[in-house]
């Protein structure tokens, strides 16, 4: 599904869309292009950077945005956990850490961009098949509390936005560094 930047500001019905699915939609929608914009002009040095032994770089967030998101169809599409077969599959982005420094680097712009677009794709695809009453199932979440599929899908972007002010301090870092 484009993104129709005329109505990016908008929360507001999207076509093939019914009315709860919209807003949700409008929201990530909203996230998903702020964070393209502050990543799509960057190169593969730029998205490979570490400020230190420790750091994400721009890329690995990038990924875990993907892992992230396809661990969450899996929850609330299928109703079940991520199985621990699944889980490598995610991984590393989906953790971080050293082995995601060590296995996700060397990789374009174009590259992240596929694969934060057919992630989602199958999401918005998805979504239009179920009824805005499923965003309301709720299901045992973190630390045995509740939470309904709404909740699920408001984290995934919720986490986006998280790593995409992650992405600009990396991004301000990288320019210091330059600078020196």
């Amino acid at each position: 599904m484009a993104i129709n930047l005329e109505t990016l500001f908008l929360i507001d019905q999207k076509d093939g869309m019914s009315l709860e699915f919209s807003k949700l939609v409008s929201m990530m929608n909203y996230a998903r292009e702020t964070t393209i914009a502050e990543v799509k002009e960057l190169t593969v040095e730029e998205l490979d950077f570490l400020y230190d032994a420790e750091a994400n770089s721009i890329g690995m967030l990038l990924a875990h945005m993907v892992s992230v998101e396809k661990a969450y169809q899996i929850e609330t599409f299928y109703n079940r956990d991520v199985t621990d077969e699944e889980i490598i599959e995610l991984n590393p982005a989906l953790e971080l850490g050293s082995r995601a420094r060590e296995q996700i680097h060397g990789n374009t712009i174009d590259f992240y961009m596929k694969e934060l677009t057919d992630v989602r794709n199958k999401t918005i695809e998805t979504f239009q098949t179920l009824p805005d009453e499923w965003l309301f199932q709720q299901t045992p979440f973190w630390f045995d509390q509740q939470a309904n599929n709404y909740f699920k899908w408001f984290h995934v972007f919720e986490d986006e936005l998280n790593h995409r002010g992650q992405i600009r301090i990396i991004k301000k870092m990288m320019a210091k560094r330059l600078k020196v």
